[in-house]
């Protein structure tokens, strides 16, 4: 992958998240994004980029939790208040079969 492909699909990550921020519920959440079949393999792919984005961001909530003497909820719950369009999304959408399942495209880089 390019530098180029990774700013576009950091881009295209941005350009969804700020419209979830809006409304995640907005059917066009995806639309109008020309690079997203080509560099995600379509709205799975994003979903599991971000689905993945979560995980990483919550792994390392957990490990300073430890040190903090915080509980899993209590990280879980920061991180979602501080990534509320991000929460959003995988609220929204199943992201659990998608995770789970082979993903080559969607997380490559």
């Amino acid at each position: 992958m390019s530098w180029a492909d990774l700013h576009a699909r950091t881009d295209i990550l941005h350009t969804i998240l700020d419209r979830a921020a809006r409304n995640p519920a907005d059917s066009t959440l995806f639309d109008d994004l020309p690079e997203l079949r080509r560099l995600f393999g379509g709205p799975e792919g994003v979903l599991l980029a971000l689905r993945h984005r979560w995980e990483n961001h919550l792994n390392v909530k957990l490990d300073h939790a430890l040190a903090q003497g915080k509980s899993a909820v209590e990280s879980y719950l920061e991180l979602s208040a501080e990534q509320p369009a991000l929460r959003a999304i995988l609220d929204r959408y199943d992201t659990d079969q998608l995770y789970r399942g082979p993903r080559p495209r969607a997380l490559a880089g």
